[in-house]
C-alpha cells in the first residue's frame, strides 16, 4: 500500500482532527472576546455566563453535524432531522428564546443600566438587575417590579441619566400645573425661594421651564438633579409638596 493509499485510508480521521482543532480554536476565540467585552461594558457574570455556554452549545452542534456529514450520513436526512429538531425546541420555547435574545439587545444597545433611573412602559424606577429574561425594577414603594426583556423593547423608555459633566448624575422631571391667580413674575418668585433651598441639598441647582399655557392653567416642568438615582423617591414628593406650598401661600397674601 503506498503513502496515498494510506492518507486515503485515514481521510476520515484526518478531518474529523481538522473539525475537532477548528471547533476548539472557535470556542476558544469567540470566548476570549465574549469576556473581553463582558469586561469592557460591566456585564453581570451570569451574562457573561449564559453567553459562553450558548457558544459552546451552538459549536458543539455544529461539529457533531459536521462529523455526521463526514461519516457519510445523507445530507437530506441530516437537514430533516435538524430542521425537526429545531421546530419543536422553537415551538417548545419561542418566547424563552425571544426573551433571550431580546436581553441580549438590551445589552448591546444599552438603552440603561444597572442603578439607572428609569420609565418604561407606566413603571418608573432604579434597575436592580438585568437577566437574560427579565429586568427588574425597584419602585417608589420599595417594591421589585419584574419586565420580561420581550416587552421592554416593545415600550417607549425614559432613561433620567443626565449626559453632562462628570460625576454621574439623574436628572428627574416633574410636571405641574398652576392656575392663573397668580402673575407669572409673582409665581415664578415663589418657586425661587423652594429652588434655593434644594441647591444646597442637590449637586446641581434645579431648573425650570414653562412648557405652555391654557385657559385655565400654566404647565411647568422641573428638573432635579441627583447623584444616587434613589434619591429620587424622597427628593420627588419633598419637592412637589413645597412647591406647591410656596405657590399656595402667594395666592394667600
Amino acid at each position: 500500500m503506498t503513502l496515498w493509499d494510506d492518507i486515503v485510508a485515514n481521510l476520515v480521521y484526518i478531518q474529523a482532527a481538522i473539525i475537532v482543532v477548528v471547533a476548539v480554536f472557535l470556542e476558544r476565540f469567540i470566548a476570549r472576546y465574549i469576556k473581553r467585552a463582558s469586561r469592557r461594558n460591566e456585564w453581570p457574570p451570569h451574562i457573561t455566563n449564559g453567553l459562553v455556554l450558548t457558544i459552546r452549545l451552538l459549536i458543539l452542534l455544529g461539529a457533531m453535524a459536521t462529523f455526521l456529514r463526514v461519516g457519510g450520513v445523507p445530507p437530506d436526512w441530516l437537514l430533516s432531522y435538524t430542521a425537526l429538531v429545531g421546530a419543536a425546541i422553537g415551538f417548545a420555547s419561542t418566547r424563552t428564546i425571544g426573551n433571550f435574545v431580546a436581553g441580549l439587545f438590551v445589552y448591546i444597545t444599552h438603552p440603561f443600566r444597572v442603578n439607572d433611573f428609569v420609565r418604561i412602559d407606566n413603571i418608573e424606577g432604579v434597575v436592580e438587575e438585568i437577566t437574560l429574561n427579565y429586568t427588574k425594577i425597584r419602585t417608589q414603594s420599595n417594591t421589585l417590579v419584574f419586565i420580561s426583556n420581550l416587552k421592554v423593547l416593545d415600550q417607549n423608555i425614559i432613561n433620567y441619566r443626565y449626559r453632562g459633566d462628570k460625576p454621574q448624575l439623574y436628572c428627574y422631571s416633574i410636571n405641574l400645573g398652576f392656575d392663573h391667580a397668580l402673575s407669572t413674575e409673582k409665581l415664578e418668585k415663589a418657586f425661587a425661594s423652594v429652588i434655593e433651598r434644594y441647591s444646597a441639598k442637590l449637586p446641581k441647582k434645579p431648573e425650570y421651564v414653562m412648557q405652555g399655557t391654557t385657559a385655565f392653567e400654566r404647565r411647568y416642568v422641573f428638573y432635579l438633579y441627583v447623584k444616587n438615582p434613589k434619591d429620587v423617591f424622597t427628593m420627588q414628593p419633598s419637592f412637589v409638596r413645597e412647591i406647591t406650598e410656596a405657590w399656595e401661600k402667594a395666592k394667600s397674601k
